[in-house]
């Protein structure tokens, strides 16, 4: 069974976004520790976002609650949250609802610029380092590999996979207001991490030319080199944050890299180089009249919020962008929709067909088990020409064909349960207990529509 549990910037708070995202790397060993029924989990955080995925081994008709309830016990120990207020928040869907919200998540529609693009990388991302912390199932590979070729649909098949949508974006467009010429902004990068790239290009289509880097994790030069601008070393970080019109923070570090205190450090130096006097904490006459915009893009949280105490110093946050996200464009939205609802029925439909492929296996070996049975005894009577033989095997493909394709349309209904019942009473065949059960989970997690919208399937509890 499958079961996401999520909170995004529809249901949850920043800071508690930002302390779940600050810890998603150890989610998901410690939530396979939490229950043995946890047989995989992928978990994905961005900036907005934070989802667990698990793959469950739920006893025929016993209930997930508590295997969910100990996983979301699991996430607030590695987060330092109080499990009541998550299960209070997160929302959670299951089944093959799963797939519904993970297609519509990894095309961009729960973004807050729907539509933008990075969201996929993030989650293909995360099944990468599933794969590495040995946390993955066959049944999350399969779900996260469809989530992919999803969105690259939605991406090139509407609207939506448009250039230009994105959170950087989206800031810069906010920050244009504040921006007297582009071509003119001197700009400092902080970060070379998954979003540096997309700012930096985001940058240059403004018209930005004169962009340094700065990496807090020392792999400023290696990017600067890649991308032909100049890297700032630690020692004139300070002085460089102090003297550009624009700093865009982008970085993965676990601390703020900005602050007001490195910029009035920063200016104070500058002040001390132009021999201009600094007296107590007044402002040096070089910076009297400054202003200058700090785009903070990262969670957890690049810059302090006591930047703005310094004189001239707007700052531009993911809570700040998050109250000015465009609304939907309708036309391409339901476009996209449109293909993940299909996506994540063929999603179900197919999960299902594998949930009954031991039954349909153990049908194909009792007719041809009957079948070799038949042309060795054929054989034992002289009868080897091959024409007995091969009309014995036209004819069993002739009788299979029809309990194969009913097979598929009962698999896809969720009534996979009939299909098994009737190989037992007609032909005394029961598949392994372990398939029956498995055939059984699958249809009492699948709804009637297994893409149904996510809205209908999130409830407020596990329980």
């Amino acid at each position: 069974m499958l079961i996401c549990f999520s909170a995004s910037h529809k249901n949850a708070g920043f800071d508690m976004l930002e302390r779940l995202s600050a810890n998603a790397n150890q989610a998901a060993p410690r939530i396979l520790e939490g229950h043995d029924a946890v047989k995989g989990a992928v978990v994905v955080a961005t900036c907005n976002r934070f989802e667990a995925y698990l793959d469950l081994d739920a006893p025929d008709g016993s209930s997930p609650v508590e295997v969910v309830h100990e996983a979301v016990r699991a996430v607030g120990s590695v987060a330092d949250l109080d499990a009541a207020e998550l299960r209070q928040t997160f929302g959670f869907v299951h089944g093959n609802a799963v797939a519904g919200h993970l297609f519509s998540v990894a095309s961009g529609l729960e973004s807050v610029v729907v539509g933008e693009g990075e969201i996929a990388g993030q989650v293909k991302r995360s099944l990468e380092l599933a794969r590495a912390e040995g946390t993955t199932t066959p049944e999350l590979e399969r779900l996260f590999q469809r989530a992919s070729q999803t969105s690259r649909r939605v991406k090139n098949e509407t609207e939506l996979g448009g250039e230009g949508r994105s959170l950087v974006r989206l800031a810069l467009d906010l920050a244009e207001s504040r921006v007297t010429d582009w071509a003119q902004t001197r700009t400092l990068l902080v970060g070379t991490g998954r979003f540096a790239g997309a700012s930096l290009a985001a940058l240059r289509d403004r018209g930005v030319t004169d962009v340094v880097v700065y990496s807090p994790s020392g792999r400023g030069t290696k990017f600067a080199a890649n991308h032909g601008i100049e890297p700032v070393s630690a020692a004139a970080y300070a002085s460089v944050a102090a003297s550009v019109d624009l700093i865009v923070t982008c970085t993965t570090a676990d601390r703020q890299v900005v602050d007001r205190d490195l910029l009035r450090a920063g200016r104070a130096a500058q002040a001390e180089a132009s021999a201009l006097p600094v007296i107590g904490d007044a402002e040096p006459l070089l910076h009297a009249d400054r202003r200058q915009l700090v785009v903070d893009l990262g969670l957890p949280r690049n810059v302090a919020p006591d930047v703005v105490e310094v004189p001239g110093v707007e700052l531009l946050d993911l809570e700040t962008i998050k109250i000015h996200a465009p609304l939907e464009e309708f036309a391409a939205t339901d476009a996209a929709r449109s293909i993940v609802l299909h996506d994540a029925r063929a999603f179900g439909e197919s999960g299902e067909e594998q949930r009954l492929a031991p039954a349909v296996v153990a049908l194909r070996k009792h007719v041809f088990d009957i079948l070799d049975a038949e042309i060795e005894r054929a054989a034992s009577r002289g009868d080897d020409d091959g024409r007995t033989e091969a009309a014995l095997r036209h004819m069993a493909g002739v009788l299979l064909h029809t309990p194969m394709v009913r097979s598929r349309e009962l698999a896809r209904s969720g009534d996979q349960r009939a299909w098994i019942d009737g190989l037992d009473a007609l032909f005394g065949i029961a598949p392994a207990a372990a398939a029956q059960t498995g055939a059984d989970r699958g249809a009492a997690s699948a709804p009637a529509d297994p893409a149904a919208t996510s809205a209908a399937q999130h409830t407020r509890s596990a329980g």
